[in-house]
């Protein structure tokens, strides 16, 4: 790779980390702003600054954990199971990801056994009208 290539890529990185920052502040703001209106209090500028760069930074930990997480089980690709692994020490914010991990696998089944119903009765009704032609032209 060239020099000029690898500057490239690395602007392009920074523009990324940067969007992703403003991604973040602007949540923040947002969440400050609803606080703000449910409890009558204000959040200065330099607060919500300050926590919008903690939370980014907690949030690069955490993806840092995730991908060594799934290193070490010798997969490329971050799971639930690591998710969880990750939000062991809150007991409520593991319970709250390991209930949404078992509404979202029902809804799966659900709908697995739905295009599976799906796809027999289609099946049957192929069959039967195929039967029907047949018995049609034996007529």
């Amino acid at each position: 790779m060239t020099e000029e290539e690898e500057w490239s890529e690395e602007q392009q990185s920074f523009s990324y980390r940067q969007r992703l920052k403003a991604a973040v502040h602007y949540t923040v703001g947002c969440l400050c702003e609803e606080v703000s209106s449910d409890k009558d209090m204000q959040f200065s500028k330099q607060t919500i600054a300050a926590i919008s760069e903690v939370t980014f930074g907690q949030c690069e930990n955490f993806a840092k954990d995730l991908e060594m997480f799934a290193r070490h089980a010798k997969r490329s690709t971050v799971n639930t199971e690591d998710v969880k692994l990750l939000a062991r020490r809150s007991h409520s914010l593991l319970k709250y990801i390991t209930e949404k991990n078992e509404d979202i696998a029902q809804l799966n089944l659900e709908r697995k056994a739905k295009k599976k119903k799906k796809l027999e009765d289609e099946n049957r009704n192929s069959v039967e009208l195929a039967e029907a032609g047949v018995e049609e032209s034996e007529n």
